[in-house]
C-alpha cells in the first residue's frame, strides 16, 4: 500500500515537471485585448453612387415656316375659347380667328399675334372708343389663309396671290405674306402688326391713306405692303 502511494506521488511529481518545462519553452499568450475585441473597426466609408437630377429645360418653340403651299385644304380651324376683352371702355368689336388647315402653321400663335395686336394701346384701342373681344362666332373673321385662298375670300379684289385683304366680314391676311413678311419691313413682327392693324381698319371703316412727307412716320392705312412712298415702317394708327 505505501508503495503504491509513493508511485502515484512520483507520476504526479513528473507530470507537474513536465508541464514546467513546456510551459518555460511556451509561455502562454497575452489576456486578449478587451477594446480591440469590442470597439468597432473604423474606416471611411466607400462614397455612395448618385445619379445626377436631370437638368429640365424647356424645349425651343419650333419656328414658323418660311414657306406654305399655295393652295390649303380650304377648310377652317376655329378658336373656340372666348378671350378677355382688351381696349378701352367703349365699344366692343367682337372678332373670331380661324386658320386654314394644311398651312403647317399653329392656331395658337397666329391667335396671340391677333389678340395681343387689336388690343395693344398703340393701336385701335389707343383713342377708348373701343374694344376687342375674340368669341368663337362673332360675325368679323380674322383669317389666315394660303394664297390660293386669300384669292378666292377676297373676289373681287384681285390680290394675285400675293396680298391680304379685307372683303366685307372678313379680314384676310395671306399666308404667304405672314411667314415671309415684306422688303419695306426689316422686322416680320412688326410687318404682322401692320397688316392686322390695316386691315382691320378697313373693317373700322378707314379708308386707304397717302404718305404726307418723305421720312414721316407711315399712316397705318398707307398701302405699306406694296412699299412705303417716302415714308417710314409703321405697324400702329
Amino acid at each position: 500500500m505505501r508503495r503504491l502511494s509513493v508511485t502515484v506521488a512520483a507520476v504526479a511529481a513528473a507530470t507537474v515537471l513536465v508541464a514546467a518545462g513546456v510551459a518555460g519553452r511556451n509561455p502562454p499568450p497575452p489576456p486578449p485585448d478587451i477594446d480591440a475585441a469590442v470597439a468597432p473597426t473604423l474606416t471611411t466609408p466607400s462614397p455612395v453612387a448618385t445619379t445626377p437630377a436631370p437638368v429640365l429645360t424647356r424645349p425651343s418653340p419650333v419656328p414658323d415656316p418660311t414657306s406654305v403651299p399655295r393652295t390649303g385644304m380650304g377648310s377652317f380651324t376655329t378658336v373656340k375659347s372666348t378671350g378677355e376683352r382688351r381696349g378701352g371702355t367703349g365699344t366692343v368689336v367682337s372678332y373670331r380667328v380661324q386658320v386654314e388647315d394644311g398651312l403647317g402653321l399653329k392656331v395658337s400663335r397666329f391667335t396671340r399675334t391677333v389678340d395681343a395686336t387689336l388690343g395693344d394701346r398703340r393701336g385701335w384701342t389707343g383713342t377708348g372708343a373701343r374694344s376687342f373681344r375674340r368669341t368663337p362666332d362673332a360675325a368679323l373673321r380674322v383669317v389666315l389663309a394660303s394664297p390660293a385662298t386669300t384669292d378666292r375670300l377676297c373676289a373681287p379684289l384681285r390680290t394675285r396671290g400675293e396680298v391680304s385683304c379685307r372683303n366685307g366680314n372678313d379680314v384676310v391676311i395671306n399666308a404667304k405674306r405672314w411667314v415671309q413678311g415684306v422688303d419695306s419691313y426689316d422686322s416680320l413682327d412688326k410687318y404682322r402688326q401692320y397688316v392686322i392693324n390695316h386691315e382691320v381698319g378697313h373693317a373700322l371703316g378707314f379708308n386707304h391713306q397717302a404718305c404726307p412727307a418723305p421720312g414721316a412716320k407711315a399712316p397705318v392705312m398707307l398701302q405699306q405692303t406694296l412699299g412705303l412712298d417716302g415714308c417710314t415702317a409703321n405697324p400702329w394708327p
